[in-house]
């Protein structure tokens, strides 16, 4: 097969390295450029690439040409030009301009392709390096154009790139991407110097700010690229002052054009002029500026005595003063966990908060509260002081009931509010004025309100060496990384005020880029994706975008601390006299957000500054995606399927995988699988002692508050690590199967697993599932609806109640889920090129190396995917790694190796014949359940009893009408099952739900649980049962089914998984349908439903006469004239477990009319066994045409008393009719004597069948079966019995069986049992019976009896009698 050739038009280092990726992913590459003696082309060449020696010979056959846009004036040559890039270009190729020039330049030259070349498929991209710490060095491009023209260039930019950018729309996005980007950047690098600057001027040593700001909230790439070569070597910053100014000045003319406000960078590039001015000269340095300013020469300041704040923090701790109290004055957002988490860690705190609530609640965690500051500061070591700024600080300290004048002497005061460094030195000098040696340690505060429960801040601290001894055991309980900053106290404040002045501006920073972003009509969220990448990002922006591209308000840091914190710096900047441009500016943001009345939003709210002012939305909600044009941009699958390697490694490892499925939905991927519905140590070491290569265990979780599910993951978690030891110290793999829609109990669930079975390698979420349409995209979790993706924060299923979210992007919706725990910065992610390109030794390797306790995202959009990514994690397993996983359905049979099979059917069970109805549930209530329902009801409205269960009633209302509810249901259910009758059970489709959370899930419960009752009163035992909903499966099956095991033996439908129940649940076998409340389109339910339901028949006629043949044996046709003689056959049939036909004749047609027709059709239906029903000896045209619309399932043409081509035209005829409605025919050639309900054939009539004749006549009239005169008449023998010509019937046999039809006999009454079985040894499959039946039922009306009933009863048994003892003897009893 011939390799997809791209052309390269000018190349370089960039477009080697896209070039070597093309050739790997299995392209061939052509190259032009003037210099094309250069390394570049030298090194093309090594790798297989061509040089061509024309422009015009890149383009030839060529499926996509990439052009290094050149400058104007040779742009006409080299792509225009006679001998240019398009001539031999095919018409349907790709145009790739790779530049990033202004936009109106790019989109006048697609005009000009289009225009003057013809030329519809034409992008942009804009190539550069990433600079994240995942894919630092490797190529971006960001590209746009037209859908069709991108659809038709996603591969290819794929194949050659780590990273692809798409925006939709006109051309330019690279150049508008790329201006955003310098703007983050110059404002960046002139605060990052701002910041520094003002740190030297405090007394702080240079390289230690960086070393704890590069690790906090304060960071940016710019921070970490270019501060450190300043500082250590005084080298130029990268990007050189003149340059600079004038890309800034192009972004700013930009913005003047579009009426767009950027006051940061205005400010920003103000500083850049100064510094390329400075003396007249270009290449002036920026710190050579701030060395005017400051007043000192940096390299003097660097070359200072240098120390570690963490080892002195450490040495610190070490000899730290034991302290027995502790008060804690300022229980807000994080006092309160800072606190809770001294109360946790041993030391006894007294709390007081002027908010009585807060009070309570510090009480009931096990604080000791007090009514005041003075009431909790008698007799402590320690105060630590958390108040919101320096008012409340003074208050609390020096006010009435204040701290100080009840503190004993020589106690220590931890003043952890941010304020301003000359406020702490004045308090300092303050308290040692108070004669009562009194100590403070300055020890301002970073991490936010989790970090702060969980005793994992940042602290810098200050002060004397004595007050830090005393209070250094507090410090270190509350932190994680602790730093002592020397100078005296103020020192801590210096280093916090530092990295909020960049915190602040990153923040401001943020909201004018993409605001600016907005305005250039870039998507905001690829946008942000593509600066996370680049040097333009910060801790900040990857924090607080998510919020900004959400809309998403809620206070995690509200606006109103920036406007202290940079009122702190404001202050700093005017008392020190240092110019800090940037910081001051952002100031004024901040404060206009304040005046605005968003204060108390959270400080991303900032940039509501800016969409205030020009009208744009920086909201970036993902768009729905074009599924095909999704999936034909990917990159190929990874060509080896892994599922054999996953297998042999699963089969010789002793380490299964456990999934506690939170509902039983879960298994819809596999087969041959036990659930486990308990977890009793003693049962699961008898499962371990079975060397499983997976079980699940049913936990039903979702179900449950959060609380109580990790509690219950705990326990179960317990009782695995016991058994696991008793069995053999075996090893697991935990597996958390959640919602592939993202509801459900994260983090909690997962941090109980960790708590117990302590801390993995890695957590690993991964929620794609193929049948219900979700995929994992771009970190994007998307949900499939008809052709389209929509993102998963845009679905029904973000608004639930009790595990709504926002996040479609998995990095924000983990740190969405663990509110700020878990930044989305430090969520790793293993891609879909990374899976498609690496395959599973890639993802082993990056798998390893992981930092420990990571988080980590599965990309995926197929089942290969899954299996590249399951064999690179076992890989990784054996090599001692361990990981706790959270996923979806398919990340189970992917992990295991389950190789898929077909939807089970009943007949695969066995349980086609079973009587009872089926039982179906219904408790989902999500939108797509409820369209499910809607459609069941249309379709299968004739054979469909229907139960409605007003959710009202049995949640909101008193118990005397739930229970009348919940028993009108049960009883009604009981009959319709009884009676051979589907039911379906379904809640009222009105969502109720409570005013909270935990409200919502005790009304799913009480709804639940009435599901449960119902069906726990149901004694009828259904012939399968259904139950739609996660809760509603697992509640039926271990509540009202009592089940404590079960096999999962397949599926019903793709994705949803069917059980057959264990032997102590109270329905042994019963197939149990486990029907997930979001999988499938609209129409999924009735499908099963349909498939599962009860066939009107159990046999059509030729499948009866079918087994008949193969099992060697023949069917009865038995006549019937009313109500006993059907009741008779169907009663004998079923206790002989023999098939059987109720046969009409056209005297008994006549009498019975439509009633006995549909009284047999009524009969066959209900029958356990097959039965069908056959119209005999039809004679007429018009009588059979009519009887073929009845619901006959066989007929007989009897032309037997035409002459014989008469008989085959008549014949041929009626047969084609017949088929075209699926009924056998049957066709008699010869003629029976004697008589048959009052028809009488005389002797001299008869005559046999003729072999010859039978050829033709079968081939001919395309007929069934045949009905043969070999001696056989109707009614009675003569005196001297049968005759029947059995050499004749062995020929006939071997002239069926080569025609493929079935021989019938008539006239079965009265033959003897060797002579019946000899005809069945021969091929005689339907012996028709007729007169010894009537005779019975004749004889037992001679006998009187006392009612009409007693004599009907009476006729049914003597003729039930007949019939079996025929089954008997034709050998079908036991058959059915």
């Amino acid at each position: 097969m011939a390799k997809t050739t791209v052309g390269f038009l000018g190349f370089d280092e960039l477009s080697l390295e896209m070039a070597a990726s093309l050739i790997r992913a299995g392209y061939s590459v052509n190259a032009f450029d003037s210099q094309m003696g250069s390394h570049c082309s030298m090194e093309l060449s090594k790798l297989g690439g061509v040089k061509c020696t024309s422009p015009s010979e890149v383009g030839k056959g060529a499926a996509a040409l990439v052009i290094l846009v050149p400058e104007p004036n040779h742009m006409e040559e080299i792509i225009f030009g006679p001998e240019g890039g398009l001539k031999g270009l095919p018409n349907e190729a790709v145009v790739v301009l790779r530049t990033a020039i202004l936009p109106s330049y790019v989109q006048s030259l697609e005009k000009q392709l289009a225009d003057e070349c013809g030329r519809s498929f034409v992008v942009d991209a804009y190539v550069c390096r990433a600079t994240s710490k995942s894919s630092d060095g490797k190529i971006m491009i960001t590209s746009s154009g037209r859908h069709e023209a991108i659809a038709k260039a996603h591969p290819i930019l794929s194949a050659m790139s780590e990273k692809v950018y798409i925006f939709y729309g006109e051309l330019g996005a690279g150049s508008k991407i790329k201006m955003v980007n310098q703007l983050l950047e110059g404002i960046h690098l002139v605060s990052a110097i701002e910041a520094i600057s003002l740190g030297i001027q405090a007394g702080v040593h240079p390289l230690i700010l960086y070393d704890i700001i590069s690790n906090a909230a304060g960071s940016s790439r710019i921070f970490k690229k270019h501060i450190p070569s300043w500082l250590k070597s005084a080298l130029p910053l990268q990007h050189a002052p003149i340059s600079l100014v004038e890309s800034l000045g192009s972004i700013l003319g930009m913005a003047k054009s579009l009426v767009f406000p950027l006051p940061l960078l205005a400010v920003a590039q103000q500083q850049l002029i100064l510094g390329s001015s400075l003396e007249g000269t270009q290449d002036t340095l920026l710190h050579k500026i701030w060395e005017n300013v400051l007043g000192v020469k940096l390299e003097d300041v660097v070359n200072e005595e240098l120390y570690n704040p963490e080892e002195v923090a450490c040495q610190l701790v070490e000899r730290s003063k034991d302290v027995k109290q502790v008060a804690f004055i300022g229980l807000g957002a994080m006092g309160f966990g800072m606190a809770t988490h001294l109360v946790k860690s041993n030391f006894t705190v007294r709390g007081y908060d002027v908010y009585k609530p807060t009070l309570t609640r510090f009480a009931n965690a096990g604080g000791v509260i007090g009514n005041s500051p003075a009431a909790v500061s008698e007799d402590v070591d320690v105060l630590v002081v958390m108040v919101t700024n320096e008012t409340q600080a003074e208050s609390v300290l020096f006010g009435d009931h204040g701290a100080v004048a009840a503190l004993p002497a020589g106690a220590c005061i931890i003043l952890s509010s941010t304020v301003s460094p000359g406020f702490v030195t004045q308090l300092d000098l303050r308290l040692h004025n108070q004669g009562k040696n009194l100590k403070l340690v300055d020890a301002p505060v970073s991490g936010g309100v989790q970090r702060a429960a969980m005793g994992t801040l940042t602290i810098m601290a200050s002060g004397t060496e004595e007050a830090l001894e005393l209070g250094g055991s507090v410090l270190s309980a509350m932190s994680e990384k602790l730093y002592i900053i020397k100078g005296g106290c103020g020192s801590g404040s210096c280093v916090k005020m530092v990295n909020q002045l960049l915190a602040g501006v990153h923040i401001a920073s943020t909201a004018e880029a993409l605001a600016f972003g907005a305005r250039l009509g870039l998507n905001t969220r690829t946008l942000f994706d593509f600066v996370t990448n680049s040097d333009g990002t910060s801790w900040m922006l990857e924090n607080r975008g998510p919020h900004m591209l959400d809309n998403d308000y809620t206070p995690h840091s509200a606006l109103n601390i920036f406007v202290k914190d940079l009122g702190i710096v404001s202050h700093e900047s005017l008392t020190r006299k240092i110019p800090l441009h940037v910081a001051v500016t952002a100031h004024q943001l901040f404060l206009a957000g304040s005046a605005a009345g968003w204060g108390s939003l959270d400080d991303a709210a900032v940039v509501k500054v800016y969409e205030s002012l020009t009208r744009v939305k920086v909201e970036g909600k993902l768009p729905p995606l074009s599924k095909e044009s999704v999936m034909q941009s990917l990159p190929s699958e990874w060509p080896v399927d892994p599922t054999d390697d996953i297998r042999e490694l699963t089969q010789n490892s002793l380490r299964p995988l456990v999934v506690l499925d939170d509902d039983p939905t879960g298994t819809q991927t596999v087969h041959d699988i036990e659930v486990l519905t308990e977890w009793k140590v003693e049962s699961l070491i008898e499962q371990f002692r079975k060397m499983p290569k997976c079980f699940f265990i049913l936990t039903n979780s979702r179900s449950l508050e959060p609380e109580k599910a990790s509690s219950l993951v705990k326990e179960i978690c317990r009782n695995l690590h016991a058994a696991a030891k008793s069995a053999g110290n075996m090893e697991f793999t935990v597996v958390l199967r959640g919602d592939s829609t993202l509801r459900g109990h994260f983090p909690e669930e997962a941090d109980a697993a960790v708590s117990v079975l302590g801390e993995m390698d890695a957590w690993i979420i991964c929620p794609f599932f193929l049948h219900g349409g979700r995929y994992t995209i771009g970190d994007v979790h998307y949900v499939a609806d008809s052709d389209r993706l929509v993102p998963a924060g845009d679905t029904e299923f973000a608004r639930d109640h009790a595990f709504g979210y926002k996040s479609s992007n998995l990095r924000e919706w983990v740190e969405e889920k663990t509110r700020g725990r878990i930044p989305a910065s430090e969520v790793a992610s293993i891609s879909i090129e990374l899976l498609r390109k690496g395959g599973p030794d890639v993802v082993c390797e990056q798998l390893c190396s992981l930092k420990k306790g990571s988080t980590c995202i599965v990309n995926a959009a197929s089942e290969r995917d899954m299996a590249v990514f399951a064999l690179g994690m076992i890989q990784a397993e054996f090599k001692g790694k361990r990981f706790l996983c959270r996923t979806a359905a398919n990340f189970v049979s992917a992990r295991v190796g389950i190789i898929s099979k077909p939807p089970i059917s009943p007949k695969d069970l066995g349980r086609y014949k079973e009587r009872a109805g089926g039982l179906i549930v219904v408790g989902s209530y999500v939108p797509k359940t409820t369209k499910q329902v809607e459609e069941l009801k249309i379709q299968c409205e004739q054979r469909l009893k229907c139960i409605e269960v007003d959710v009202e009633n049995v949640a909101m209302k008193s118990s005397e009408e739930r229970e009348q509810e919940i028993s009108q249901a049960a009883e009604m259910a009981d009959i319709f099952i009884g009676a051979n009758v589907d039911t379906l059970i379904f809640t009222s489709r009105r969502l109720i739900t409570g005013k909270t959370p935990s409200d919502s899930l005790e009304i799913n419960f009480k709804v639940s649980s009435s599901l449960v009752e119902i069906v726990r009163r149901i004694t009828t035992k259904p012939r399968y049962i259904l139950a739609k909903g996660g809760i509603t499966s697992s509640d039926l099956a271990t509540k009202a089914l009592e089940a404590r095991s079960a096999v999962v033996v397949g599926q019903a439908l793709p994705g949803v998984p069917l059980w057959q129940l264990g032997d102590e649940s109270r329905h042994p076998g019963v197939p149990y349908i486990v029907f997930p409340g979001n999988v499938g389109d609209h129409k999924a339910l009735a499908v099963v439903v349909r498939s599962w339901a009860r066939p009107s028949r159990l046999s059509s006629a030729k499948d009866l006469l079918l087994s008949a043949e193969k099992g060697g044996y023949a069917v009865g046709a038995f006549n019937v004239y009313n109500l006993e003689g059907v009741e008779a056959v169907v009663k004998a049939a079923e206790e002989e477990n023999s098939p059987a036909i109720l046969q009409i004749h056209p005297a008994a047609l006549k009498q019975g009319g439509l009633p006995l027709v549909a009284c047999c059709v009524a009969a066959a239906e209900q029958s356990s066994v097959p039965i069908t029903v056959h119209f005999d000896h039809g004679t007429s045209k018009q009588d059979l045409i009519e009887v073929i619309q009845l619901g006959f399932d066989s007929i007989m043409a009897d032309g037997s008393h035409l002459p014989f081509k008469d008989n085959i035209s008549f014949t041929k005829y009626i047969s084609n009719l017949a088929h075209t409605k699926n009924i056998l025919v049957e066709a008699e050639l010869g003629r029976l004597s004697g008589t048959e309900d009052d028809l009488t054939v005389e002797e001299y009539e008869a005559r046999l069948t003729d072999i010859n004749q039978a050829r033709d006549f079968i081939d001919d009239t395309g007929i069934d079966a045949l009905a043969v005169c070999i001696g056989n008449v109707h009614g009675k023998y003569p005196p001297g019995g049968p005759n029947l010509q059995l050499d004749l019937l062995k020929d006939l046999h071997a002239l069926a069986s080569e025609k493929g039809v079935f021989l019938v006999l008539h006239g079965a009454s009265g033959l003897s049992e060797k002579l019946i079985k000899g005809c069945v040894n021969l091929g005689i499959r339907k012996f028709n019976v007729n007169t010894e039946v009537r005779k019975a039922y004749m004889d037992s009306l001679a006998v009187p009896a006392k009612d009409l009933v007693h004599a009907m009863a009476s006729a049914t048994d003597a003729m039930k009698a007949v019939v079996a003892e025929k089954m008997r003897l034709f050998g079908s009893a036991g058959k059915a």
